[in-house]
């Protein structure tokens, strides 16, 4: 079975999260979405569960971090051409994110972008040629 992934975000406007990820290609699954939830599916194996402040503070003691003023962590989706890479950057920016808070990658057989979602979270869109990348050599300089 493979590996799942599931990242909890904490998010100030539930409502506006979860729009804002259906926006840019999530699904909200209703079994694991209330009112201070709402789980969103990129793909079988890749979740996102957006959690109100309150709901998130059941799960850390520490301070919840403004992503807004200090980096708390940098998630990379990959992508299946470049193309696709600048289209979801698009959704993003028409669903009140920000583009490219970081520097874009262009090394040829890798391409990336970035995002920040309305509460300061960072995603790093990236696409790659494996096959080019590993002929060339270069994938672990890039990285």
């Amino acid at each position: 079975m493979a590996k799942m992934v599931f990242i909890n975000l904490p998010v100030a406007d539930l409502a506006r999260a979860t729009a804002f990820y259906q926006a840019v290609g999530a699904v909200k699954n209703e079994q694991f979405s209330d009112a201070t939830a709402s789980g969103m599916v990129f793909s079988d194996t890749i979740h996102v569960m957006l959690l109100t402040h309150d709901k998130f503070r059941q799960f850390t003691p520490k301070a919840i971090a403004d992503a807004r003023a200090v980096s708390e962590v940098l998630i990379c989706l990959s992508a299946d051409s470049r193309a696709d890479v600048d289209d979801m950057v698009a959704k993003s920016v028409a669903a009140g994110g920000r583009a490219d808070p970081g520097p874009q990658q262009d090394y040829g057989f890798m391409y990336g972008r970035s995002f920040e979602d309305p509460d300061g979270h960072i995603w790093e869109i990236m696409w790659m040629d494996v096959a080019a990348a590993m002929a060339s050599g270069d994938a672990a300089n890039a990285a």
